[in-house]
């Protein structure tokens, strides 16, 4: 087939699908973005340039097929295009919401210097929207039956409902333990609807719970069983539990009331959207606030963009290094400026003000970028000078993330890890110290991104499928007893 329809970068310009107004969207928590129309979404693909070496391809971590999808979009085959693109990712729609594309496949499009790159995540999200709207998701059938093992899997996040999924095709009875009482992890209670509806993640749920796996919610390895049990329970277990410990601040005044960690906000903004009650959410809410969010990563972007919608009087972000280093995405903080935020780059806390036992003020020390330090970023220093001080009655840590302490959690001490807490693995197998248990996700590579999570679900799944069949074979060997 000739490539009359593609190659149109030249003549049709970059167009992502409308965002609604600032101050419209800022009322509310719906998703900025209006869907693509399809003629839309054909015009956006043909541009693609089906370059012999598809950077977009390399650089995703899925290595999803992007080239044949976005041909397949141009030409009307969207039912085609989805089946491309969800046979190498477990959540596309996912992906084409809240993946940095400006920092994976759209960043490095051929065309992207000179012609502005092809819009890839929002075609993906409209090729799997259309799909689930056609009723072109399928459900989820086991291709064989190997309901004699299973499978424990500790976490309903990412890269545990996607090991869950591909481990329940192979046919094993799957079983998935996570503290909080929806599943989705992060996905449910950590991102805002603003950049993912939780609509899209439930039913993403409900698709493997048609399918079998059974999901045990409010269920705390350590409290309600230990990893033992759980290994006596299951022929495999995968902990895939991300990373939850906020990263702590010093700072004199930290302790104020009102200083508060990012996830303990994003998790009661997304109960409240859910319509439960969370309690002492005055003290979560924003709401008539002055707003400090001190980072300067997709969470930092997260708080600042809830405390708009929450009604904050004013928001400001303070990061330590420039825009230009900033390791969040750079068209989140577009947004966040567009609705309101006020940035404070090159800018630390340097202590915190209290009136009767709650955070007034901070006080901010002006930085300047130094010599580079042992990751090779240029390192942030104060520059001389008295600080700088902004009002501020709701403080957000949003530093980042380190790993619990399973060993000591789960009761087992035994459990290998780094020297940043992170589960040490077999390179290859994934596998932990302990046999028959594997670890995927940001519990073993560090906070990271969803898509990381997904292709290391995908990953460990296979490992694991190899691990079982293996075991089933050395049981029907093993001689029976007289």
């Amino acid at each position: 087939m000739s490539n009359a329809i593609m190659l149109k970068f030249t003549q049709t310009a970059q167009a992502f699908p409308p965002k609604r107004g600032a101050a419209e969207r800022a009322d509310d928590f719906l998703e900025i973005a209006t869907p693509y129309i399809l003629a839309k979404a054909e015009e956006q693909a043909s541009r693609c340039s089906q370059c012999g070496v598809p950077f977009c391809q390399v650089h995703c971590p899925l290595h999803n097929n992007i080239p044949d999808w976005l041909r397949l979009t141009a030409e009307g085959r969207l039912e085609e295009a989805y089946e491309i693109s969800q046979a190498t990712s477990s959540m596309p729609e996912i992906c084409g919401r809240i993946c940095p594309q400006d920092r994976l496949c759209e960043g490095n499009c051929v065309i992207e210097k000179g012609f502005g790159s092809v819009t890839i995540g929002s075609v993906e999200k409209f090729i799997t929207d259309t799909a689930w709207d056609s009723g072109w998701v399928k459900p989820l059938v086991p291709l064989a039956d190997r309901s004699g093992q299973s499978v424990g899997i500790i976490g309903a996040g990412p890269a545990g409902l996607t090991a869950a999924e591909q481990l329940r095709i192979k046919g094993y009875d799957i079983h998935i333990y996570d503290r909080y009482d929806r599943a989705g992890g992060l996905l449910t209670y950590g991102i805002p609807n603003f950049k993912l509806e939780k609509q899209v993640v439930g039913r993403r749920i409900a698709r493997l719970e048609a399918g079998g796996i059974a999901f045990h919610n409010d269920f705390e390895v350590g409290r309600d069983a230990s990893l033992a049990e759980l290994r006596e329970r299951h022929d495999a277990v995968l902990i895939a539990t991300g990373v939850y410990q906020p990263r702590e601040l010093a700072a004199p005044g930290i302790e104020a009331n009102g200083v508060i960690a990012a996830l303990d906000y994003l998790v009661a903004s997304n109960r409240i959207g859910f319509g439960d009650e969370v309690r002492d959410f005055d003290a979560l809410n924003a709401e008539g606030r002055d707003v400090v969010v001190i980072g300067g990563g997709d969470t930092a972007m997260d708080c600042v963009r809830t405390a708009i919608r929450q009604g904050a009087t004013s928001v400001r972000c303070l990061y330590r290094r420039d825009r230009a280093n900033m390791p969040g995405s750079q068209r989140e903080v577009a947004h966040a400026e567009e609705e309101g935020v006020t940035f404070e780059w090159l800018s630390a806390p340097d202590s915190f003000d209290a009136d009767t036992g709650n955070v007034s003020s901070v006080n901010v020390a002006r930085m300047r970028l130094g010599a580079p330090d042992a990751s090779g970023r240029r390192a942030p220093e104060p520059e001389p000078g008295a600080p700088v001080v902004l009002p501020a009655t709701l403080v957000i840590k949003a530093l980042g993330f380190d790993p619990e302490p399973l060993p000591l959690l789960f009761g087992a001490p035994e459990l290998g890890v780094t020297r940043w807490g992170t589960l040490r693995v077999d390179n290859r197998s994934m596998q932990t110290n302990i046999d028959g248990v594997f670890a995927a996700g940001d519990i073993v590579r560090g906070a990271s991104l969803v898509v990381w999570a997904i292709r290391d679900g995908r990953d460990v799944a296979k490992s694991m499928h190899q691990h079982l069949v293996a075991k089933a074979r050395a049981a029907a060997r093993k001689p029976v007893a007289a």
